[in-house]
């Protein structure tokens, strides 16, 4: 098995060369600058790894960047504005493809591109392998096999600690004006941008009152409604990010911040991911996924859902995570990386 890690010296983009090194895989470093490639290979400790170099302005590189790889990991955000060279040249090149963005109108957008090319070519495209989309969308599949029939799912990301690495940041400039708008809501049958949220504040597990929510676009609004039958799914977060949103920010002042969170930021960092169903009928059902250090799972999540794409390939195309792997045999395996999850009934309202 050879991997492939596009953007392979950025913040994530090590952090997943580390993981494929803890897991004893053939890794392959690609990106734009052959320098920074050989920096990261020294500072995850992979002297031997080959190196790739390719920009994503050059299709005919990129492919043969990852040839004789049989799958890629793109850590090389924004992938709105780059994300879709990799995909492309990546089901050129016969591999199968996954992706750590957090970027909702990317992943629709390759969803919309590329399904029919990845079919064709035998390959399967899984975008938004990150801390949030993967076991939120393995934990809407749950709940919608425990409601049976689904009208509404509404999920609320809540992240404490940490810290955004210069990639984030730069992603986050780059999707402002989404992200202010409250990004998608998908409502009978379609996506639809900036629909006021139904919910404005959520009780949180461990909380006696409620907390203050707001719109925000996260990718698995674009994802459960693949392989789940639901009149509404909306995403939320926190309304104080709202105000840290307003902060002011320009390439010279994200390159003068620290490339990531240091290990003590991530360490200490902790998520809560909730999922609130309402079946057809009013009966609720709510699931909880918490764990530690965002960036550090999304490692995890990213190479383990690649090397399963590879070891057992699921059906060709582009995919919600609820369709390339199985719900709780996935959330299972996180298990011992630190990640919890239960679900549990809700009374009728």
């Amino acid at each position: 098995m050879k991997i492939a890690v596009y953007g392979a010296s950025g913040y994530q983009g090590k952090l997943v060369l580390t993981e494929l090194a803890r897991r004893d895989i053939e890794t392959v470093m690609a990106g734009r600058d052959l320098a920074r490639l050989e920096e990261a290979a020294s500072a995850v400790g992979l002297p031997d790894a080959e190196r790739r170099v390719a920009d994503t302005s050059d299709h005919e590189a990129l492919v043969r960047a990852f040839h004789d790889c049989d799958g890629v990991i793109n850590c090389a955000g924004p992938f709105t504005s780059s994300g879709e060279a990799v995909v492309r040249a990546a089901i050129a090149a016969g591999c199968h493809y996954v992706d750590t963005s957090g970027e909702q109108l990317y992943v629709k957008k390759i969803f919309d591109t590329f399904t029919t090319e990845a079919e064709n070519a035998g390959v399967t495209v899984v975008p938004a392998t990150n801390d949030g989309c993967v076991p939120v969308d393995l934990m809407a599949h749950i709940l919608a096999d425990r409601l049976e029939s689904v009208e509404e799912i509404v999920t609320t990301h809540v992240v404490v600690g940490g810290g955004m690495s210069r990639g984030s940041l730069r992603s986050l400039v780059e999707t402002t004006d989404a992200i202010k708008a409250g990004g998608m809501t998908y409502h009978d049958g379609d996506w639809r941008p900036g629909m006021p949220a139904r919910h404005t504040a959520i009780t949180l597990p461990g909380q006696s009152e409620a907390t203050p929510v707001m719109a925000f676009p996260v990718s698995e609004v674009v994802t459960i409604p693949r392989h789940i039958r639901v009149r509404h799914v909306q995403g939320l977060t926190e309304a104080a990010l709202g105000a840290q949103l307003n902060t002011p920010l320009t390439p010279e002042i994200i390159q003068s911040l620290p490339e990531g969170p240091d290990e003590d930021s991530r360490r200490t960092q902790h998520f809560t991911y909730v999922l609130d169903a309402t079946s057809t009928d009013g009966r609720r059902a709510r699931g909880i996924v918490q764990g530690p250090d965002t960036y550090g799972i999304t490692a995890v999540i990213a190479v383990e859902s690649a090397r399963r794409l590879i070891a057992k390939p699921a059906k060709p195309g582009v995919l919600a995570p609820a369709q390339a792997y199985h719900p709780t045999a996935f959330l299972d395996f996180l298990i011992p990386h630190g990640i919890q999850w239960i679900v549990e009934d809700a009374p009728a309202t």
